[in-house]
Order: C-alpha cells, then sequence, then structure tokens
C-alpha cells in the first residue's frame, strides 16, 4: 500500500508538471509574439518625423509603451510562478509595483487621447492651439507623476507593514500583487485608488463620446472625422472596460478559491492570464497599426523587415 501511495503520488506531480511545461510554453509563444509586434510598433512610431511631431502619435507610444512594460512584467511574473520560485519582499514588491505603474498608465493616457479627439471634431480650429507638442509632453508628464505618486504611497504603507511586523523578508507564496495587500489599510487604499482612476477615465471617454456625437449632427462638422474619431472612442471605451476586469479578476480569483482546488484555480487564472493580461496589451497595436493609414504601410514594413522593397538583404 506504501508503494502504491507513492507511486500514485509520483504520478499526479509528474502529470502536474507535465501540465506546468504544456501551459507555461502555450502561453509564452502568443507573447513573446506579441511583445515583438508591440516593439516593431513602437520602432514605427520613432522612425518619421510625423510620428514625432503630431500628439495623437506621441500619445498613442506613451500607450503602446506602458503596454509593453506591462505586458513584459506579467509574463516575467508568470515564469516565477511556474517554476515556484520564492522571492523575498522587496524584490517582489518592486516587480509588481512597477507592472502597477505601467498599468495605472494605460487608462489615464487613454483619457488624454479621448480628449484629444473630442477637441479635434468639436474645436477644430482652434485644435491646433489646444493640442501643441507641448501641451501633450505636459499631459505625459502628468500621468506619470500621478501614477508615480500612487507607487510610492503603496511602497511607504508596504515598507512600513514589513519593517513593523515581519520577522523574514521572504515570502511564503509566489509573487503576486495580491499577497502585497498584507494589511487591510493598504487593501482599501488599493481598491480606493483604483475605483477612483477607472470611474473618472470612463466618465471623461464616455462624456467624449457623447460630444462626439452630438457635434456630428451639426452640418459645420466634418462627417468622415466625426464617425472615425466616435469609432475610436469606442475602442478606447473598451479597453478601459478589459481594465477593469484585470484589476476585479483579484476578488473573483479570490472567491473562487474558497470553493475550488488549486489545481482549478490554476486553470482559471491561466485563461484568465491570456484574455485579460495578453491580449489586452496587444489591443492598441494591432487596431491602431490597421487603421491608421499613416502608421499602417510602415509598420508593414517593419514587420516583414523591407523584404517586398529591399530584398532579403535588409532583413
Amino acid at each position: 500500500m506504501s508503494n502504491a501511495s507513492l507511486t500514485t503520488i509520483t504520478e499526479q506531480q509528474y502529470r502536474g508538471l507535465l501540465e506546468r511545461v504544456v501551459f507555461s510554453t502555450l502561453l509564452a509563444m502568443p507573447c513573446c509574439v506579441f511583445l515583438c509586434i508591440n516593439g516593431t510598433m513602437l520602432f514605427t512610431l520613432r522612425s518619421k518625423p510625423v510620428f514625432c511631431e503630431t500628439s495623437r502619435y506621441i500619445l498613442l507610444y506613451n500607450l503602446l509603451f506602458a503596454d509593453t512594460v506591462q505586458l513584459a512584467l506579467c509574463q516575467l511574473l508568470y515564469i516565477i510562478g511556474v517554476c515556484r520560485i520564492i522571492l523575498t519582499y522587496p524584490v517582489c514588491g518592486v516587480l509588481v509595483m512597477l507592472a502597477r505603474l505601467s498599468n495605472d498608465i494605460s487608462p489615464l493616457t487613454l483619457v488624454v487621447m479621448s480628449l484629444e479627439r473630442y477637441v479635434a471634431v468639436c474645436y477644430p480650429l482652434r485644435h491646433a492651439t489646444i493640442i501643441t507638442i507641448r501641451n501633450t509632453g505636459l499631459a505625459i508628464c502628468v500621468v506619470w507623476i500621478f501614477s508615480l505618486l500612487n507607487v510610492l504611497i503603496r511602497v511607504l504603507l508596504l515598507i512600513n507593514f514589513l519593517f513593523k511586523n515581519m520577522e523574514s523578508l521572504l515570502m511564503k507564496d509566489i509573487c503576486s500583487d495580491i499577497f502585497l495587500l498584507l494589511d487591510p489599510i493598504t487593501d482599501q487604499y488599493d481598491k480606493a485608488f483604483t475605483y477612483l482612476v477607472l470611474t473618472s477615465a470612463t466618465v471623461a471617454i464616455t462624456s467624449s463620446y457623447i460630444g462626439v456625437i452630438v457635434a456630428a449632427r451639426s452640418a459645420s462638422t466634418d462627417k468622415a472625422s466625426a464617425h472615425k474619431a466616435r469609432n475610436t472612442l469606442l475602442l478606447h471605451l473598451v479597453q478601459l472596460g478589459l481594465s477593469l476586469i484585470s484589476t476585479m479578476h483579484n476578488l473573483f480569483i479570490q472567491s473562487l478559491s474558497t470553493i475550488l482546488p488549486r489545481l482549478a484555480i490554476t486553470r482559471i487564472k491561466n485563461v484568465f492570464y491570456v484574455f485579460i493580461f495578453v491580449l489586452p496589451r496587444c489591443l492598441s497595436s494591432l487596431i491602431y497599426g490597421l487603421r491608421d493609414q499613416t502608421i499602417r504601410p510602415v509598420l508593414m514594413y517593419h514587420l516583414s523587415c523591407g523584404l517586398k522593397h529591399s530584398g532579403p538583404s535588409q532583413c
């Protein structure tokens, strides 16, 4: 009976290890592909003067940069989790805070991009004077400063708790943002800030969308421009909705963990990782790269390494 039990445990461990290897391989492949696409898109947005001198493309670059960093950090944390690597709280805190910083920048940048489209449609004659390179840079700085301030507050709360109540800095489980909510104050602050940002972003983007629809009915408004801006704002709402789902998924996982076994929770987290974290981070580069007539030919040229134009020697 002892040998039979040992054999059963060994087989279960082998199946669990094989499943982790298969899942991690299948998930790493699309993530690497999307990282390459996002990297190419970032390079494209710095390859020509028109992209560096247009506010819309500068904001898009900031959004793509935040999404790419978030995707890379999520993949790194996923690999650490799959390999069962136990980190110290400071190391895990640095990784999670960087991921949190990039995650906060995305919805705030979407708000600025929506306001830019609103001004372009509703105030076309004043667009060039309001949406300047200087004002765009200032808006991006405000987004980064606001996000950095949130990270700083979270770090101070984390350090205060660690030095007061921790005997060892080594974590008891894999690195995750859930395990850094060590006390009720940190948890409450995290929820309050998240709800504030997402609610404000939803109101701002929805108001811009309504304003564009109202302006589209005016006889003096360019119908084609208003229609394109409306579709862009709808895209922003979809992106914001995905950000909301990715933020709320922790509560869903915590609720399921009380009624489902650990293996089932791991499988659900793998599915969530693909559809909530990986795919939304590539939505911007795929849609903007295909929709925008200025970006698309340059992006396709770089993705194909110039094969259609220069031959294989320049790839």
